[in-house]
C-alpha cells in the first residue's frame, strides 16, 4: 500500500477500458467511496487498538461482487487476485494480491453481530430512494422460492446420534451418564446389520432410551449452548417416534415442521409439488414489478407459509399498494391483513372444489353475516352456528337439488371461516376479471426477479441456519439491485439519479 511507484501500476488507470463501462465492476470503481463511506462501518470496529487495514470500501466492494456472482469466500479472494475487473472496482494496483479468504468471514462475522447487519443492503436501497425509481409505483408483486441447504438430510438413527454428541460435547457432566446403545465416541456408525429390520427397530428403541436418559439426568442451565443443544435432543427424539407396546418405534409419516439434520436444525423440508420437494429455505422477495426492484427479502425455513412472511415484506409500505401475488398468498387470514394495511389485493384465488365434481361450491350459498343467515341455492335459509357453521339437516331430504350439493347422510353442513368475506370477494373479482389485465402484465417480473436470485450456483446457501442465510440473502439482493440501477442509468454528480430522469 506504501509503494511510491503505486500509481504507475493502478488497475483503473492501466487497464480501465477494459471493464465494461456499464458494468458493476466500473460504478465500483467510480463511486465506491460514495456508496460505502468509512464511517458506514465504523462501529464494526470501536477498538481503540487499531483498525483493519484494508479500507471498509474494498471489502464491502469485494462482497457485493463475490454476492452478484455467487462465488465461495476462496473464489472471490482468489477473483480480487487474479481477474483486472475486480482489481479496477475495488481500487487496487495490478500487483496487489488483495487479502486472505479469512478476512470476507471475519467481515461477516461482525456484520451478523452487529446492530445493523444488512447495512450494505440498506445502503443500495438508500440510494434506491435517492434517485426516486419507485416514486409513484405503486404495485408490488410477492413471491417465494425454495433454496437447497448446505448439508445432507438425516434419517432418524444420524439424528439422535448426532443430538447426543452434542450433548456430550457441550455438556461435560453428560459423559459420566450410563448410555448403552452405542459408543458415542466412535465417529462410524453402529455396527449392526442396516439389512436387519428387528435389528435396526432394536436400535431405534436403545437410542430413544439414551436420549430420554440424558434429558433426565442433565439439567437446562443458563449456559445458552446447552441449553440449544437439551432442547434439540429433545426435539429429535420426539418427533419420529411413538413408544408402543413398551417399545420406541419409528412412527409412519412424516411430523409438522420436522428437524431434517442436527447439523442445521433450522432447515426443513418442503414439496415444491406432490412428486418434487427441497430440503433447506424458502426466500421471499417483494418486488416492484416495472424496475424489477427487490424492495424487501426475508429468509426462513422451507416450511413457513408465504402469506404471512409477504405482509411481513411489505410492513414499511405506505397503504394504496396493488399488491400482486398467487394462489400462497390467498388465505384468509392473509387477505385480510393486505385489507387492514390499506392495500389493494391482486392475488389469483385457489379454485374452488365441492363436495361433489360439477356440483356446488361456497359461492353458490348466499351469507349474511349482519343477519347470521344462509341461503342455499335451493332456497332454504339457516341461521349460522357460534362455531360458524351453516347445518341444513332435514331440509336437504327431499330438496331436487341433493345430488349437486352434498352426499352427506344428515344433510349439508357448510363451514363458514372467520375471514370467509375476503376469501369470497378475492374469488370474486378473478372470477370477474377486475385485475387480470394488471396481473398479466406485472406479475410475471417477479418471476424474473426470482431468476436473476437464484442464477449459477445461487440456489443452494452457503451457511446454516436462518441468521447467516439472511445475511447472504441480503446481500445478493443489494447486488442484483445495484446492477438493475446500473441498467436503469445510475450516475452519482453530487447526488444520486438515473440518467434519464
Amino acid at each position: 500500500m506504501n509503494d511510491p511507484n503505486r500509481e504507475l501500476l493502478d488497475a483503473s488507470v492501466l487497464c480501465r477500458q477494459l471493464v465494461d463501462p456499464n458494468s458493476v465492476e466500473m460504478f465500483l470503481a467510480d463511486h465506491r467511496h460514495e456508496l460505502f463511506p468509512d464511517d458506514m462501518f465504523q462501529d464494526l470496529f470501536s477498538s481503540r487498538r487499531g483498525r483493519p487495514s484494508i479500507p471498509a470500501e474494498t471489502v464491502a466492494s469485494v462482497m457485493v461482487l463475490q454476492a452478484l456472482e455467487g462465488l465461495s469466500d476462496r473464489e472471490a479472494a482468489r477473483a480480487l487476485t487474479d481477474r483486472i475487473s475486480w482489481k479496477v472496482a475495488c481500487g487496487l494496483a495490478l500487483d496487489e494480491a488483495g487479502f486472505d479468504f479469512t478476512v470476507l468471514t471475519y467481515w461477516r462475522g461482525r456484520l451478523r453481530n452487529s446492530e445493523r447487519p444488512e447495512r450494505i443492503f440498506e445502503a443500495v436501497r438508500c440510494v434506491v430512494a435517492a434517485t426516486g425509481v419507485l416514486t409513484g409505483k405503486t404495485r408490488r408483486a410477492l413471491d417465494s422460492t425454495l433454496l437447497d441447504d448446505a448439508v445432507a438430510t438425516q434419517d432418524t438413527v444420524t439424528q439422535l446420534i448426532g443430538a447426543i454428541r452434542r450433548v456430550r460435547r457441550v455438556i461435560p457432566a453428560s459423559r459420566g451418564v450410563g448410555l448403552v446403545a452405542h459408543d458415542y465416541d466412535q465417529p462410524a456408525k453402529p455396527a449392526i446389520a442396516w439389512d436387519d429390520e428387528a435389528a435396526r427397530a432394536e436400535l431405534v428403541h436403545a437410542l430413544v432410551v439414551d436420549a430420554l436418559c440424558l434429558l433426565e439426568a442433565c439439567e437446562d442451565g443458563r449456559d445458552p449452548d446447552a441449553t440449544e443443544a437439551l432442547g434439540l435432543l429433545a426435539l429429535v427424539a420426539g418427533q419420529d417416534v411413538e413408544l408402543q407396546d413398551g417399545t420406541w418405534k419409528i412412527v409412519r409419516g412424516v411430523a409438522k415442521d420436522r428437524v431434517i439434520s442436527v447439523v442445521d436444525p433450522e432447515s426443513r423440508h418442503m414439496h415444491k409439488s406432490r412428486s418434487s420437494y427441497r430440503d433447506g429455505y424458502k426466500a421471499h422477495v417483494a418486488v416492484e414489478p416495472e424496475t424489477g426492484i427487490v424492495t424487501a427479502a426475508r429468509l426462513t425455513p422451507a416450511s413457513t407459509p408465504d402469506g404471512p412472511t409477504g405482509v411481513e415484506l411489505l410492513a414499511g409500505e405506505a397503504p394504496g399498494l396493488q399488491v400482486l401475488a398467487d394462489g400462497a398468498y390467498g388465505s384468509g387470514e392473509t387477505l385480510a391483513a393486505l385489507g387492514a394495511a390499506g392495500h389493494h389485493r391482486a392475488i389469483k384465488p385457489h379454485p374452488m372444489t365441492g363436495a361433489i365434481p360439477g356440483g356446488f361450491d361456497r359461492d353458490d350459498f348466499t351469507v349474511d353475516e349482519d343477519a347470521g343467515t344462509v341461503a342455499c341455492p335451493a332456497g332454504h335459509v339457516v341461521t349460522i352456528t357460534t362455531a360458524r357453521h351453516a347445518v341444513f339437516g332435514t331440509r336437504c331430504g327431499n330438496c331436487p337439488l341433493r345430488s349437486r350439493c352434498t352426499t352427506a347422510r344428515a344433510g349439508k353442513k357448510l363451514t363458514l371461516t372467520p375471514h370467509d368475506a375476503h376469501l369470497v370477494e378475492s374469488r370474486r373479482a378473478w372470477r370477474d376479471g377486475d385485475f387480470i389485465l394488471d396481473y398479466q402484465k406485472h406479475r410475471p417480473m417477479v418471476e424474473r426477479s426470482i431468476a436473476w436470485l437464484v442464477r449459477g450456483s445461487s440456489r443452494r446457501v452457503r451457511f446454516r441456519g436462518v441468521e447467516k442465510n439472511q445475511l447472504g440473502l441480503s446481500m445478493r439482493v443489494a447486488a442484483i439491485n445495484l446492477r438493475r440501477l446500473i441498467n436503469l442509468g445510475l450516475i452519482y454528480d453530487g447526488a444520486w439519479r438515473l440518467a434519464a430522469t
